[in-house]
């Protein structure tokens, strides 16, 4: 007949084994929502990221530049006997 600390021992180690499984599920869970988050996060930064590349791009043309040179500071290109050259 088997030892009576040995059915409790067993007991025990069933109880324990099914505690771990059930945390190791939920953290399995867990991490997983988790990722799912952070991938939705990545797509939009991304997302973001083109639109400032498009924004910066418009904002920094030569045309807008030049444009803006023109009509909000005055500006124009110099004519030919308006130039200076200076030579090192």
């Amino acid at each position: 007949m088997t030892a009576p600390w040995v059915i409790r021992f067993l007991v025990v180690a069933v109880a324990v084994s099914a505690l771990a499984v059930s945390y190791s599920v939920h953290e399995a869970r867990r991490l997983t929502d988790e990722s799912q988050k952070l991938q939705q996060q990545q797509t939009r930064l991304e997302s973001q990221w083109s639109q400032l590349l498009l924004e910066h791009s418009t904002w920094g043309s030569y045309a807008r530049v030049e444009r803006l040179a023109r009509e909000e500071l005055g500006m124009k290109l110099p004519k030919t006997d308006e130039r200076v050259l200076i030579r090192p």
